[in-house]
């Protein structure tokens, strides 16, 4: 095993148990919390953890299983954002009390993670198709929690449940463009290896 491999096998089994941990963290506060923002984070969380172990097995394998590989990480993320958007459609239906405050927190601490787990990525410099479907990962990450804190101070200011609604839908939309730029990548890498 080369070094930069080696290399990468550490990174991703770090960033494997940051987001396996944020996906046990931010789910128990997100069902605690009421909040489909939190929840959603946290199942994208889950999903990220699945794809950085599918990454990481992939790594000193041939072209066509990580491509095989970043494809299955691209439908899971599709598919975690229609459970997303189903959650929402739920909350709205029958209601939901999501707290601020724990939303703001939890934000907060997932997004020092998350950051950490991106320059470890970034740290790389790899051209790798699965190195750069976890570096999409750890950056949709980062920006949802920018958006679950906006939600948790508007659920504070306003005393309403829509900002978490919103938040859960969006993280939905930033899931379903990573994983069509993921699926796309995968595409252009199988024509460029013709």
């Amino acid at each position: 095993m080369t070094t930069a491999v080696a290399r990468q096998k550490r990174v991703l089994q770090q960033v494997l148990l940051w987001n396996a941990l944020l996906f046990a963290g931010l789910g128990v506060a997100g069902w605690i919390g009421d909040s489909s923002a939190l929840l959603a984070n946290a199942v994208d969380n889950g999903s990220d953890a699945v794809v950085y172990l599918l990454s990481y097995l992939a790594i000193d394998r041939r072209p066509e299983w990580k491509r095989k590989a970043a494809a299955l990480s691209g439908v899971m993320l599709l598919l975690f954002a229609m459970a997303v958007i189903g959650d929402v459609i739920r909350r709205w239906l029958f209601g939901a009390e999501p707290l601020g405050p724990l939303m703001m927190a939890l934000a907060l601490c997932a997004a020092a993670i998350n950051y950490w787990c991106l320059v470890l990525l970034r740290r790389m410099h790899s051209n790798d198709i699965n190195m750069k479907a976890a570096e999409t990962f750890s950056l949709n990450d980062l920006v949802s929690n920018g958006g679950i804190l906006v939600a948790g101070a508007l659920v504070m200011w306003l005393g309403v449940s829509w900002p978490d609604l919103v938040v859960g839908v969006l993280i939905a939309i930033i899931a379903i463009k990573g994983g069509m730029e993921i699926l796309t990548g995968v595409r252009k890498d199988a024509y460029e290896a013709r």
